[in-house]
């Protein structure tokens, strides 16, 4: 089974570790890049081609970057990205993702271009640079081009063999989390959709900051589509948070309440009356599990699953005591 892990805490490195799990780092003392330009070969949607799914997913990240863009700005954004492409050589025709080797056999699959046939953030900077209706985005572009930011703007040089993967993104502090979480997430949803008879897994720690106040709309729903349709490619994605609250603050909620509602299975620890009272809000919660909840001890949770509300108590396993006990 393959699992992915986004780590903003840095507390999956001993499970990496004890597994034999690959840790991936990024931030300014990180040697590891992953391309946000980077189009990936099993990126491809059923309903969208290479390059419109990837101009989606990329609206969602500088959103982050540039904060709420109207549409005009979104289609202006969008028409310098379809731009930084094509001097690559992509369009919207998908054969343009594809190398042509010369004298080949038209038997011969075609092969896939790399990260650095992709263009780069620099690449970008530069086009929006030229415009002065794009100054305000080429501006907050200079830490990730020039700045401390920097290492957003390499070409990839991983290779993800691994059936675990942690994402290590502590380094990027409190201000920069989110753009290292949502690069994972997108780089994590491809290897996901790669392979539908292999099973998989993708876990969210501190999933408010993709779908909470501080992140918006484009991410909030591209998280949204991953919990609502990974299933098909045989996978589960788990959201773990400790603030409830946190998760239902943007646009009133309606992002984190879809993603309870496609959640199978929900498990509640212990929570403060301010996240009981949230909870309930968005969940059948009865008086006395309301109660319940906010008396629970170390290990003891509520468990969802459809219809059904399990009072349980989780204890670790003899691997995961010896995990705990080597942090």
């Amino acid at each position: 089974m393959e699992q992915y892990v986004i780590d903003p805490e840095r507390e999956y490195v001993n499970i990496a570790e004890y597994l034999g799990g690959t840790i991936l780092k990024i931030g300014a003392n990180s040697n590891t890049y992953i391309n946000v330009m980077d189009i990936r070969e099993e990126s491809i949607e059923e309903t969208k081609g290479y390059l419109a799914t990837k101009i989606s997913k990329l609206i969602g990240f500088f959103n982050l970057i540039f904060g709420e863009i109207n549409e005009e700005e979104k289609g202006l954004l969008e028409e310098k990205i379809i731009e930084c492409y094509k001097k690559k050589g992509i369009t919207f025709d998908d054969n343009s993702l594809y190398k042509k080797i010369s004298g080949e056999s038209i038997h011969i699959k075609p092969v896939f271009k790399e990260s650095k046939d992709m263009p780069i953030l620099e690449d970008l900077y530069e086009i929006l640079k030229e415009d002065n209706k794009t100054k305000k985005f080429y501006t907050k572009l200079i830490p990730f081009v020039k700045g401390s930011l920097s290492f957003f703007n390499n070409y990839t040089n991983v290779e993800l063999n691994n059936k675990l993967i942690i994402a290590d993104v502590y380094d990027l502090g409190e201000e920069n989390l989110k753009f290292g979480m949502y690069l994972f997430t997108e780089l994590f949803w491809d290897k996901i959709k790669q392979n539908r008879n292999e099973k998989k897994a993708i876990y969210l720690d501190e999933a408010w900051r993709l779908i909470g106040v501080t992140s918006n709309k484009d991410v909030a729903s591209f998280i949204y589509k991953i919990f609502k349709t990974i299933r098909k490619y045989g996978g589960s994605a788990v959201a773990i948070t400790q603030d409830v609250s946190d998760l239902f603050s943007l646009e009133g909620g309606i992002y984190g309440k879809s993603i309870l509602n496609n959640s199978s299975i929900k498990t509640f620890f212990s929570m403060e009356e301010e996240n009981i009272n949230v909870l309930a809000q968005f969940t059948n919660l009865t008086e006395k599990e309301k109660i319940e909840i906010k008396s629970l001890k170390r290990g003891e949770c509520l468990i969802f699953v459809g219809d059904e509300h399990i009072l349980a108590k989780i204890n670790s396993s003899e691997m995961e005591e010896k995990i705990i006990k080597n942090r």
